[in-house]
Parts: C-alpha cells; sequence; structure tokens
C-alpha cells in the first residue's frame, strides 16, 4: 500500500477535529451561532466558486460561464437556507446531528475503504479517485447511522434506507463539485483548510445531502 495514499491523514485529520468542535459548538448554542457560521460558510463557498469559474487573469467583468455559476451559487444559498430551517424546527438539532453524522460517515467510510481496499472507479471521467468500494462504504456508514438513531429514537427503520439515500445524494453533490473542477482545471477549490483544500471541496457533499434531506423532512 502506497504511503501516498495517506500523506494527506495528517493534516486531514487536526483540520476535521477543528471543524467538528465548531460545528457542534454552532449547533448546540444554535440562533444566531448557527446561522452565523451558515452564512459565513456559504459566502466563503461561493467566493470559491467564483474564483473557480472566472477566466484566469481576466477582468472581473469578463464572465462567459454565468450559468454554472449561478446554478451552483444557487444550490449554495438554498443550502444555508434549509440549514437554518432545518435547526429552527423541533428537535431541529437532531434532524442537524443526524444529517451531519450521514455525510461525514459516508466521506469517512468512503475515504478509507476507497484508499484500502481501490477497485473499479465510480465515475473516472469525473471523479478519477472515487471507487465503487468507497461509494460503498459510504452507504454502509450511512446505513449504520441510521441505525443507531432508529436504536436510540421512536423512528422506524424506514430511516435506515433513507440515510443510504442522502448518503448518495451527498456522494452526487461530491461529483457535481469535481465535474466544475475538471472543467476548470482546477484541483482545489482554495487552500483554505489544510488536508481538504477549499471549504466548497469540503462541504460540497452536504450541500447534495441537505437539498434531499430537506425534501424528506419537509415535503418540499
Amino acid at each position: 500500500m502506497s504511503s501516498a495514499n495517506w500523506s494527506d491523514l495528517r493534516a486531514r485529520v487536526i483540520s476535521a477535529i477543528v471543524m467538528v468542535v465548531i460545528g457542534i459548538a454552532a449547533i448546540g448554542f444554535g440562533g444566531l451561532w448557527f446561522t452565523g457560521l451558515v452564512i459565513i460558510v456559504c459566502g466563503l463557498m461561493i467566493w470559491e466558486l467564483w474564483n473557480m469559474v472566472r477566466p484566469m487573469g481576466s477582468d472581473a467583468q469578463v464572465f462567459p460561464d454565468k450559468l454554472v455559476f449561478c446554478a451552483y451559487a444557487l444550490a449554495v444559498i438554498v443550502t444555508g437556507f434549509f440549514l437554518v430551517s432545518l435547526r429552527s424546527a423541533a428537535d431541529g438539532w437532531v434532524l442537524i446531528l443526524l444529517l451531519v453524522l450521514i455525510v461525514v460517515t459516508s466521506d469517512v467510510a468512503g475515504y478509507f475503504a476507497g484508499r484500502m481496499l481501490g477497485g473499479p472507479k465510480f465515475w473516472p471521467k469525473i471523479s478519477p479517485k472515487k471507487t465503487w468500494s468507497g461509494t460503498i462504504a459510504g452507504w454502509v456508514g450511512a446505513a449504520l447511522i441510521g441505525a443507531i438513531f432508529v436504536a436510540i429514537l421512536p423512528i422506524g427503520w424506514i430511516l435506515v434506507p433513507l440515510t443510504m439515500f442522502v448518503a448518495f445524494a451527498g456522494q452526487l453533490g461530491d461529483i457535481a463539485e469535481s465535474a466544475i473542477k475538471r472543467k476548470y482545471g482546477v484541483k482545489d477549490s482554495s487552500n483554505l483548510i489544510p488536508g481538504h483544500g477549499g471549504v466548497l471541496d469540503r462541504f460540497d457533499a452536504l450541500i447534495g445531502a441537505t437539498l434531499v434531506f430537506a425534501v424528506l423532512m419537509f415535503g418540499v
């Protein structure tokens, strides 16, 4: 097993711990603390998106890819709105915790399974590093989170397949950002988060997962 596969693990772990602490605190406090964090994160993602899609070295007024920027920026804004709405709902912190655990567990399971097991690529033309083993491991990890919530809360077992569906939506969110980066020849959305790249690189899966999760919760 090549050590290059794990070269970013230390930085990823340290950054992840910091993000988890900040995230848990914001979720716990809720209100303006959570809303403020969501606004900051969404703002940074839109800033990174702008820098990715505009022509390098071009004046800010020269912008041929308005559709890509506007469509993805809208997805980011709607995601932020849904996150704040979820936290404001009754027992909203439980909903947010479930959503975040699905995304994080799917990502972590996919990261380790993909590097340890390897195998066929999920969509090599768009995301060369994503494997079927990592993708399926993400579904399994999400299902375990669903099973834990079913065991401790009065929720039906339908939650388990739904968590897998939300995890898959998150993986598609990651694929969508990978497609944008590949289109514009960008490796990372920025270098703001050591070991993870940019904010958009870290939270791209949350966009897809949140949009589907909100539809399931609110029926919109």
